[in-house]
Parts: structure tokens; sequence; C-alpha cells
């Protein structure tokens, strides 16, 4: 019988804290949910709650595959149903049609939930390697992913329906001085530089030579927005990419997503706090990149390159350091960032986290809304997957969006970070912030 190292059993303890967190955190954001509410499928884009509880359990199936060839999944039809696009693992069952199947049952899955948990504790006590203690980090962040995406989902299925947790006492704003700020140019290594948790696509650390530039101090805001929409933005393809455009025709956009006119000709939002008035204070939420790209070109801007926003959150000028957020390397708390923990459920008004800037003094670039940049997501130089089907295999087609959302977990942000979505996709937390060649 191996004995296992009192170092990895220590490293166990911490590890298993970090999961029941992880878990009880999931099950916080589906609790105000009824019954009736786990199945249902809205969009083509968008997952039954149910199917969220299912696979982010399976995936530590597939965790403790990995470490143990011998490992037996539960079932093979739960396998089907909640693999997601793991080719490797198996035909997965059609994502828009997630919401057809009525087995297994909620009170099944969230049974199989709590399965899992009692194997993945088991497993846990038993490591002592530190490729499989890495693994399971994996596994600890592809849940907080889906956290996130169940914010979305959710959203999206009940909208004020919703009642959660919800914290009243909004952060104090500061005075709001819309501006853009010069970066110099020269170069800057890129990538993630320390030594916890980072995915395998925010490696290796490379040089990139950018030339000065213009960043804005605050993302665009709704009342900003509104100007364009105004100026007949969604009526003039001048702005607008070929494919933007025909998505434009195509699905009849003429504003943000969950946007509405009232009677009066008032343009309204319809979210977590129900339907109201647009505040033209908060940043802009639900767009897609072809709209930030046609924003900016109405403007006469750009949209940032990644490298370009990466370095005007992480750099440190005086210092010539990067750091892990744009405040520095202080874990975030509530006077950083609005972020999941913050239980806001919506962006909060430009100005309100002050002691969030970078050191340049750019505004809010952690938390609020996902940004979009011109970047196309693909590897960097060198770049080496660490877990097979993860993400390599969504190098096309998809734009980078940097730094977080008001969905996004506390435990899963920082500079590096590289979100991906669809040009078109705009049912996550996206907004931007414009830039400008100098």
């Amino acid at each position: 019988m191996t004995t296992v190292p009192t170092e990895s059993i220590e490293k166990s303890k911490i590890y298993l804290m970090q999961f029941d967190k992880t878990r009880s955190q999931t099950l916080e954001l589906v609790q105000p949910l009824e019954k009736e509410d786990y199945v249902v499928q809205t969009a083509f884009f968008m997952s039954p709650p149910k199917w969220h509880l299912g696979h982010v359990s399976w995936f530590y199936e597939v965790v403790m595959s990995k470490i143990d060839s011998n490992y037996k999944f539960f079932s093979k039809q739960y396998s089907k149903i909640f693999n997601s696009y793991y080719q490797s693992m198996g035909e997965p069952h059609d994502k828009a049609k997630r919401g057809i199947l009525s087995r297994p049952t909620v009170d099944e899955t969230m049974a199989y939930f709590f399965t899992i948990n009692k194997k993945v504790e088991e497993f846990l006590f038993n490591l002592d390697s530190e490729e499989d203690f890495e693994l399971f980090q994996l596994a600890f962040n592809h849940e907080y992913q889906h956290q996130e995406l169940l914010v979305y989902d959710i959203q999206h299925l009940l909208a004020d329906a919703y009642n959660p947790v919800r914290r009243n006492n909004l952060p104090k704003l500061s005075p709001v001085e819309k501006k853009s700020i010069k970066i110099e140019e020269g170069l800057f290594v890129m990538g993630y530089s320390g030594t916890d948790f980072s995915y395998d696509i925010e490696q290796p650390e490379h040089k990139v030579y950018l030339n000065p530039y213009l960043m804005d101090v605050f993302p665009v805001t709704n009342g900003e927005y509104v100007k364009f929409i105004e100026d007949g933005g969604y009526r003039n393809f001048r702005f607008w990419l070929a494919d933007g455009w025909e998505a434009v025709k195509k699905n009849d956009w003429n504003a943000p997503m969950y946007w509405e006119r009232d009677e009066s000709g008032v343009w309204i939002r319809h979210d977590y706090r129900g339907r109201q008035m647009i505040n033209p204070n908060e940043p802009v939420c639900n767009v897609s990149y072809y709209e930030a790209d046609a924003y900016c070109k109405w403007a006469g801007k750009r949209l940032p390159t990644e490298a370009e926003w990466e370095k005007a959150a992480s750099w440190n000028e005086d210092k010539k350091i990067k750091t892990i957020y744009p405040w520095g390397n202080e874990s975030p708390t509530e006077i950083h960032a609005n972020l999941l923990e913050s239980y806001l459920w919506a962006p909060a008004e430009i100005g309100s986290y002050p002691e969030g800037k970078s050191h340049y003094g750019c505004h809010q670039m952690m938390g609020d809304v996902w940004e979009w940049t011109s970047s196309d997501f693909v590897g960097y130089p060198g770049f080496k997957s660490s877990f097979v089907e993860y993400n390599d295999k969504w190098f096309c087609n998809q734009k980078v969006l940097r730094g977080a959302s008001f969905a996004t977990p506390r435990l899963s942000i920082r500079n590096s970070y590289r979100n991906f979505f669809r040009p078109e996709e705009r049912w996550m937390f996206a907004g931007f912030r414009c830039s400008e060649d100098i």
C-alpha cells in the first residue's frame, strides 16, 4: 500500500476546501430556481440549468479517468447527454436539443451531482502527483466558467423572475472624466507570468511590439451607444463588416440584446432588475463583436488588440513590472471590481471602482462587462495544449474578449485571461472600450 506524503495530504485539504466552496457556489446559483426552470432551453445558444449541473459533474469524471485509467464512468447515458463537445469521449448530444430531454430527471441529476462530490473527495485524499492536482485545478476553473454561463442563461430564461441574493449597497461613485490615455510604444511581454493556475492559452509569454496608442479610460456607456443608434448606426452598412451587416439584416438587430423601445419611444432594458429605462452611465452590455466594431468605426476609433488591452491593464510603467490585476497583485475585493460575489446582477455605473483602476488610469477593466478586442483567438507562438479539446479546438472564427463581467467568479480573473466567442454572439455580458492610433 502506497503512503501519501504529508505534504500531499495538506495540499489535498486545501483542494478539498476549494472544491467544496466551488460546488456550494454552483448550488447557490440554482437555489432560487423552481424545478420546472431546470429543464427549459429558451434558445439554441443557451443550456438548461439541469444540463450545467450534470456537465460540470461529468467533467470531474473526465479528470478522474485521466488520473486512473481503470475509472468507470457513472453512466454511459449521462456521459452522452452531459458531454459538451469532447469527441474523444464519444459523440455528444446535440447542444440545440438539450432542452427536449426530460431524463435524467432533475432529482436524478442532483443525485449525480452529489455522488460525484463523494468520488472527487476520495480522489483528492489520495493524490500525490503535481500533474494530478493541476488537472483538478482545471476542473475547478471549468466549473467557474459554467457558473458564469449559468448566469447568462438564467437571465435569458427568467430575467427578473429569478430572485437571488442581492446586495443593495451600491459602490460609491467617483468623479467621472471621459478621456483617453496615451500609452507609449515599445516591446511588451504578453501572457501569464505567475505561478498559480492559468489556462494553456495564456502561455507562453512572448514579446510583442506596440506602437503608441490611446486607450479610453472607461468602457463605452449606454448613453454613448444610444447616440450611435439614433444616428442610424444600425441602418448604415458603411460602419459594418460584411458578415456583421448580414447579421444585422438576418436577425433584425436595431439595438443591443435585451433592449426595446416603450410606447413613448424610450429605450428600456429587460434584465435581472426587470424592465427599466437604460442607465446612460452604465457600460453597454450584450453587444456582439460586430456591433462593437461598428460603433468604433462610427466614432472614428477602433477596438484595441488584446496585447494593447493587456498592457493597459497590467503594465506598471514606474516599476517596470506586470501585475496580476489592473490595481496590482492584491486579491480582488468589493472595492476593486463588480464580480459575481458582488451580487449586483448588472453592470455598475462608470466611476464606481476607482480603487480598481490600472497604473495607466484605465477604470473598470475587470468586472462589469467583458471587453471585445480586435484580435482573433489563436495560440500564442510556441503554444502547447495541456488538455486535449479544451481550448485549442476553438482556434478559428472566434474573437478574444478581455477582463471579466459582473457574473465572473473572483477566483477566475486575471489580466492575462483570454475569453473568446464568435463575433455574432451577444447573450454573454460583453461590452467594449475604444482605442485610437497616434
